[in-house]
């Protein structure tokens, strides 16, 4: 069920609803990388329970709940949680649950969607709750919505440690 790359190389897949996308790096230059995507929209009934923390809801606000407002933070979420679980299994050879990172988002204050209506973009943190020595405790990454379409990103270096994390 998950991609093989040829020697060397890195990367991961990711697809929804009119989008699909590969991201692919060297090995000597990445560790690993995870991106998804994600329709903006909000996520079904029941599920922004089981994919996120209660420290979470409360981070994200009373507008992931009630599915208003321009953006839809708790697919942001869900999506980032993605990217970070495509990046961790390939290293660990462990399945994180959702319950496993607390991630919290930042929207950068100028969009720069170039006039894009809708567009917005940020980075997130990703503090894993369950660790491994391969892998940082905290995941940097980035997400942007463009399209109707929610992207996001998570890449670490194989120097992390020298570099004091992801």
């Amino acid at each position: 069920g998950k991609p093989l790359w040829p020697e060397g190389i890195v990367g991961s897949l990711t697809h929804c609803h009119g989008y699909r996308a590969a991201a692919l790096a060297r090995e000597q230059d990445v560790l690993s990388l995870g991106i998804d995507a994600e329709p903006h929209a909000p996520l079904p009934e029941g599920v922004r329970e089981l994919v996120t923390l209660p420290a979470e809801r409360e981070r994200i606000g009373p507008q992931a709940e009630e599915g208003s407002g321009a953006l839809h933070w708790d697919r942001v979420l869900f999506s980032a949680k993605e990217s970070v679980f495509k990046t961790w299994y390939p290293v660990t050879g462990v399945e994180l649950d959702f319950v496993e990172a607390d991630l919290t988002m930042h929207q950068e204050s100028d969009p720069g969607g170039g006039g894009t209506p809708g567009a917005a973009r940020g980075t997130f943190t990703a503090r894993l709750l369950l660790t491994d020595p391969a892998l940082p405790t905290t995941l940097r990454g980035r997400w942007r919505i463009e399209d109707g379409v929610i992207a996001t990103a998570v890449l670490v270096r194989p120097n992390w440690r020298e570099d004091g994390g992801a």
